[in-house]
């Protein structure tokens, strides 16, 4: 089985507080990703910015000081037309879940794991780079054409930066 993780396809980061013209332009990309492990019978996992009324308090609120992704408003829901359906929806506090790592941790007959999503230089990164160092032997890969980053140059250098650490980057 292969594991497709959907990062973080919130509203607030697509065309909301921290939308960006590439992150509206991968969704139709994601969507045909998500269908095509669907169809393949493979495995379909949803991260979730998650942040409280407090965010402006948090050690990230203090350096990214723009409300984002607050539990229960629009802007924390993931795009309309992303097709969650049953599949998993891991709500995670930072940029990446540890939670997640173990929970991919203890699939059984997981063959492969591909990421897609945003924001390719915070939290695709991170999420990244906490599977590899979890599961060293599994092979990882990122779709660069289904995530966009903060920048189109801070898109490039997470790319760079997840070749540097062995997980493939599909361009």
């Amino acid at each position: 089985m292969k594991l497709l993780i959907v990062v973080d396809m919130q509203k607030d980061f697509i065309d909301g507080a921290l939308g960006t013209s590439q992150a509206v332009a991968i969704v139709p990309k994601v969507r045909e990703k998500i269908e095509a492990y669907r169809a393949a019978g493979d495995m379909v996992i949803f991260t979730r910015d998650t942040h409280g009324e407090n965010y402006l308090t948090t050690q990230e609120g203090r350096n990214l000081p723009v409300v984002h992704c607050v539990k229960g408003t629009p802007g924390w829901g993931i795009a309309a037309e992303l097709p969650v359906g049953d599949s998993a929806v891991v709500d995670k506090p930072t940029f990446g879940s540890v939670s997640l790592a173990h929970r991919v941790a203890r699939l059984e007959g997981l063959e492969a794991i591909e990421l897609v999503g945003l924001c390719t230089d915070i939290c695709v990164i991170s999420n990244a780079l906490l599977l590899k160092a979890t599961l060293p032997e599994l092979p990882i890969s990122v779709d660069a054409a289904c995530c966009a980053g903060v920048t189109p140059e801070s898109h490039k250098n997470a790319l760079a930066a997840m070749k540097m650490c062995q997980i493939a980057v599909k361009e």
